[in-house]
């Protein structure tokens, strides 16, 4: 297949359902790059394929985000064994977290994971995301924390971790990062882009040495009550993923392949 790169599967045998899988799990980390938010190699985002087997795809551990194709992303079990042969190989505490997530949560098939600066920053304040913007209260009713517990490799916390993750679709892990999951990349990456922002407006507001003006429990609770009429009503895979995608064919064209 024209495009593969050194060490990717052969995916003649594909179904169309991994296929679109692959190509939309590419996509995100390509977009990720656009945004800035990646980490050199260190931050994952996976996509569970559609079907009876519980398999998911991640990235091959020591590829730059902006050279992840859709035939290189790796396919694996609940257990980290890789499924597809791959001269690639995972992270190991990439796959802690998001297999934790995708065997507690059928709902999740994209969870992303990000190391960026503003969240890291949010994720080190003792209280958290504030009610200061508009932003940071359309997440903030759907927000979870978890502790951090060191590098994530030990695989008895993903219990603790999908307790803490429950039923919402948000998490700041303290001292380390932000997270959300989504019925699919569009779901997931929106959330990510408000989580993301909203942390880097109070990170830019308490720069100030002001006092913040945060809003009211009442006010909280109605702007995230009309942002989750938003998410359930699909628009951002209505109308801002096609937009991303067309952002990346003007400037990342290639993810597909």
């Amino acid at each position: 297949m024209d495009g593969l790169i050194p060490g990717a599967p052969d995916q003649s045998g594909i179904t169309d359902l991994e296929r679109k899988a692959r190509i939309e799990l590419a996509a995100l980390y390509r977009l990720v790059a656009l945004e800035g938010w990646d980490d050199l190699v260190f931050t994952h985002i996976s996509m569970r394929i559609p079907g009876p087997e519980h398999h998911f795809l991640i990235n091959p551990y020591g590829l730059m985000f902006e050279e992840i194709t859709a035939s290189s992303l790796v396919k694996v079990d609940l257990e980290g064994k890789i499924v597809t042969p791959t001269e690639h190989f995972i992270n190991p505490a990439g796959f802690t977290i998001h297999s934790a997530i995708h065997a507690a949560r059928p709902d999740a098939m994209c969870v992303m994971h990000l190391h960026t600066d503003q969240g890291v920053a949010v994720c080190a304040q003792p209280r958290g995301l504030l009610p200061i913007s508009q932003t940071a209260m359309a997440v903030l009713g759907d927000l979870a924390y978890h502790d951090y517990e060191g590098v994530a490799l030990d695989l008895d916390e993903r219990e603790r971790l999908v307790a803490d993750l429950g039923t919402k679709n948000l998490m700041l892990l303290r001292n380390h990062g932000t997270l959300t999951v989504g019925e699919n990349g569009a779901s997931a990456f929106l959330r990510m882009f408000f989580l993301e922002r909203a942390c880097k407006m109070q990170t830019l507001a308490m720069a100030g040495g002001g006092e913040l003006l945060e809003c009211d429990t009442a006010l909280q609770a109605r702007v995230t009550e009309q942002a989750n009429a938003a998410f359930q009503a699909g628009f951002g895979a209505m109308l801002v993923w096609p937009g991303l995608l067309r952002r990346l064919d003007r400037h990342a064209p290639g993810y597909a392949a």
